[in-house]
């Protein structure tokens, strides 16, 4: 799971961040963690931080890495939790451009998000939540280019401008 607040840890390396999961949870032996690691940080753009500490990366930094260790751990299905909530908007785009390319790997993820534009572009399955429940869901083609909610139709002209 990738959260909104990152959960790095402060005292580790950008690259021991992605490495000490897959060591102690998968019981990788560190050498393969570390060129699996360094793999993923070199897909996310990090490659030339993995010796910095998070306090020295900006927010979009710190979630792409969030999301390098998530990634390293080898998993079926990735959830996010508003990944781009806490983030300076320039931030924004560096992270969902990270997650348009594990999209596109066939990656499994399931995104919580208000960034609609990126729900259109990547989802197969949209499901639109009202109220905490299940308001409306289908293709991107169907919620987004006919919604049939009142409850949809109010959120996507507050979020994408539609008339």
């Amino acid at each position: 799971m990738v959260f909104q607040n990152f959960n790095l840890f402060n005292n580790l390396s950008v690259l021991d961040n992605v490495v000490v999961p897959q060591v102690t949870v998968l019981k990788r032996d560190k050498e393969s963690a570390k060129r699996h690691g360094l793999e993923i940080l070199q897909q996310m753009n990090m490659a030339p931080f993995v010796n910095a500490k998070p306090a020295q990366l900006s927010g979009g930094q710190k979630q792409r890495v969030a999301i390098a260790r998530s990634v390293a751990m080898d998993p079926e299905m990735l959830l996010f939790d508003e990944p781009t909530s806490a983030l300076d908007p320039e931030m924004v785009d560096d992270v969902l451009a990270a997650m348009r390319d594990l999209a596109r790997t066939g990656l499994t993820m399931i995104v919580v998000t208000h960034e609609m534009e990126f729900a259109r572009d990547v989802s197969d399955t949209v499901i639109f939540m009202h109220d905490g429940v299940v308001g409306e869901q289908g293709t991107p083609e169907q919620l987004f280019g006919n919604p049939q909610e009142d409850s949809t139709k109010d959120f996507l002209k507050r979020y994408l401008n539609r008339a």
